[in-house]
Formats: structure tokens, sequence, C-alpha cells
């Protein structure tokens, strides 16, 4: 992977987020505990090999790029490797960022500076673990111009994404967003290809691309325009994405035991574009079984470590009437929380959570700096950063009554921040 340039784009405001947005960027937000969303992409990059990145943040910028240089100061420039964090500069006209191309465009220097074989094109808010080697070796394979990652889905769900239309070869011929009647995979008219916005370029084709088409947009604009003149290929993520990894697990007996495996989540991709999604993403870490394993040695998710001390649990009065006891089950809690006397099941907390005595929270997502009081009650739920839960509240068992005072989400789960106890 030493011909090859990472370029995360990581600008995007992410309304449909808000209020989770409203101080920082989509790729900037805390996910399972003690990441933020960009930690994955890039530790797909050193997991795959790709020592070459840049990242372009833009809107509301500052917490990822003190996370970035706080946790992402790793790379040996002796050996050419390096993380640069590009923001806008106005380098091509007066104006931020307009889509993905107009954003490689408008930083295309680095990229001549670099003379990388191949540009790798991320987006820095999804979830999910993908070999970027293997991406490449199917691109060269195929001696492709563009590759496209695509994920096979159901095609009741193509209303939702921009669909890919292919030959048996998975040639792309054609571009569908977000059909009523969508183009299915040959062979199999119950799956659709849907775009995962991940591409790999041949250097060369994109900047003449670039050059020649002044146009904002990879995916909606330059790609579907290309078909008749350049070697479009998409890569079937499910079918091609394999990561062998060592897996430990809990059998019937209660025992810790480890596998050697193609891990089952090396087919899992969220784009975390909503409330429900990024709630979705966050709950598929907890249980026995996880959807999403993070627990693998061979492809670690990597971050910026908090410096706090471990969690600590409070309080083990199991009998009497109002049993007082601080556990956690089925869930993830990060460092420096404490558990004081309250239930935590089937829920992310991140760091310096404080639930008091006799609280419960469940299947919720609770950000650093929380404080849930005495009593509380908490279920499907996203609490943001720093809230403090009066006692005795209850918030999830009554989205009618939720609506008049937080954001609730089409599914039902209630959006708390720090301004709604203030208002």
């Amino acid at each position: 992977m030493k011909n090859t340039l990472a370029v995360i784009m990581a600008g995007g405001k992410g309304e449909r987020l808000m209020p989770l947005t409203e101080h920082r960027s989509k790729p900037a937000i805390p996910f399972g505990g003690i990441y933020l969303l960009i930690d994955l992409t890039l530790s797909n990059c050193i997991n795959s090999g790709v020592y070459k990145i840049i990242v372009l943040p833009q809107y509301k910028s500052q917490t990822l790029m003190q996370h970035l240089e706080g946790g992402w100061n790793i790379f040996s420039p002796a050996l050419g490797h390096y993380l640069k964090i590009a923001p806008p500069q106005m380098m091509v006209g007066e104006r931020w960022y307009q889509g993905t191309a107009d954003s490689i465009r408008q930083n295309v220097y680095l990229i001549e500076e670099a003379s990388p074989e191949y540009v790798l094109i991320l987006s820095g808010d999804h979830v999910y673990k993908m070999d970027y080697a293997r991406f490449k070796s199917y691109h060269e394979a195929h001696n492709a111009d563009v590759t496209i990652a695509v994920i096979e889905l159901g095609k009741e769900m193509a209303g939702q994404y921009g669909i890919l239309e292919v030959d048996k070869q998975f040639r792309v011929k054609g571009f569908q967003e977000k059909p009523s009647r969508p183009k299915t995979i040959p062979g199999d008219s119950a799956h659709v290809l849907a775009s995962m916005g991940i591409y790999m370029f041949k250097t060369q084709v994109l900047i003449d691309l670039l050059e020649n088409d002044d146009r904002q947009d990879f995916g909606k604009h330059i790609l579907p325009s290309i078909l008749e003149t350049h070697r479009v290929m998409a890569y079937p993520y499910r079918r091609e994405n394999k990561i062998e990894d060592v897996i430990f697990y809990t059998d019937e007996d209660g025992e810790r035991r480890e596998t050697v495996e193609i891990i089952r989540d090396a087919g899992y991709w969220r784009d975390v574009g909503t409330l429900d999604s990024y709630w979705n993403a966050n709950m598929d870490m907890t249980g026995v079984d996880p959807y999403f394993n993070m627990y693998g040695q061979h492809w670690p998710i990597r971050t910026f470590q908090r410096q706090f001390p471990p969690v600590k649990t409070v309080f083990a009065q199991e009998s009497g009437q109002k049993p007082r006891v601080g556990k956690a089950l089925d869930s993830l809690v990060a460092h420096g929380s404490i558990l004081s006397g309250g239930l935590i099941r089937n829920s992310v907390l991140s760091y310096n959570v404080f639930v008091q005595s006799w609280a419960s929270v469940e299947e919720s997502v609770i950000m650093e700096n929380v404080v849930v009081g005495r009593h509380a009650r908490i279920k499907k739920a996203i609490i943001a950063e720093g809230v403090r839960i009066p006692s005795h509240t209850e918030i999830g068992y009554n989205p009618r009554k939720d609506r008049k005072r937080f954001t609730v989400t089409p599914r039902g789960i209630t959006v708390v921040t720090h301004e709604d106890f203030g208002k």
C-alpha cells in the first residue's frame, strides 16, 4: 500500500444528527464509549497498511482537529508516513467545499505533491471494518480507472441509497439515486448494490477528471458521466471483504475461549447519518454476541485514550424492598465512570459518567461527563455530553411527553442535550 494515498472527507455538517452536531462535525461525534466516528476509518487505514493520509475537515472542526493532534500523532515522516490535516484554504476561489469532488479539487496540489499511484477516497463518519488492501487488489485485478465499494442490500432498502447498475462482471453501467424501481444484482433479483461512498482512483485519472469537470460531487455528477469513457468497477463489499482475526468469546459454561476466524462483522457497515442509525450502531456493539465486535486482536480500533481511572461499581445491597446495586449488564462502560448503586442494561457509557443510586439506564447511549440522578429512569435515549439528569426524571417512557421538551426521533429515541434542562 506504499503507493496509495488516503483522503478522508471529514467536513460533514450532519444536519440530520442535530442536536448532536450543534457544536462539532459529524466525524467528531462520540461513538462506542471512547471513540470518535473518524477513528474507525483511520483504524481501517492503519490496519490495511495505508500510512499516507490527508484529512479534510470543514464544519466546526476544532474538536476533530484536537482529537487528531492528540491521539493520531503516531506517524514517522522519516519513513514517508504522515497524517495531514488540510482545512479549507480557498485555493481555487473563495468558497467552502461544495461536495466530495470539489473538496478534492481544492486540495489536488497535495495529491500531486505526494505523487501516489492510487488515491483512496473515504468518508470519516461510517461504522465498518474494511481491508483496503483487498479493495486495492480488486481494483488492480480489474484494471479499473475507478472502483466503487458497494454493499449488497435487500431491494426494499434501495430508496434510501444511491444504487449502482452492473453487468455480470460487476462493471458499472448506471447509477440510480434512491430509486423506487431499482436495478438488482445480475442473477439475484432480491438484492441491490448501494454505494458506500468509498472510491479507489488511478491518480492521473482523478486529476484529469477534476481538471476537466468542475462539478461538485463524484457520486451524483462526475462518475455517472464517465461510464462510457472509463472503466468503472463495483467492489461487492460483503462478498470480497475478509478480515482474519482472533476473536474472544464466552462459551455456554461461561469459560473464555478464542478462535481464529474470518470475522462476521467484516460485512458490517452503517452510515450513521441519522439519530436512529447512530443509536442502532451503538446498540450493535452491546450484548453477548454483538453485530459489531471491537474485541479482536488483529484489527484494533485506535483512538486518543483519555487519562481516567478504571470503572468503579459500588453498593451491593441486593436485599430489601429497594435493592441498591451498582452494575452493568450487556453494556460498554468507559473509564472514569462510577456506577454508584445504579443499574445499566444494554447501553454504551462514555468517559466519566456517574450513575447514582436506584437509577436505571436501558438501551441508551450516554456521552461523557453525564450525571444520572437518583431514581432517574432512562430508556432508549441518547444523552449528550455534560447533561445532569435530575433525580426521579423519566426519559424514554412517554414519547408524547418527551416531545414537549426534547428531540424524539421517528423510531422513538429521545435525545437530550445540556441546553434542554436549561429551558
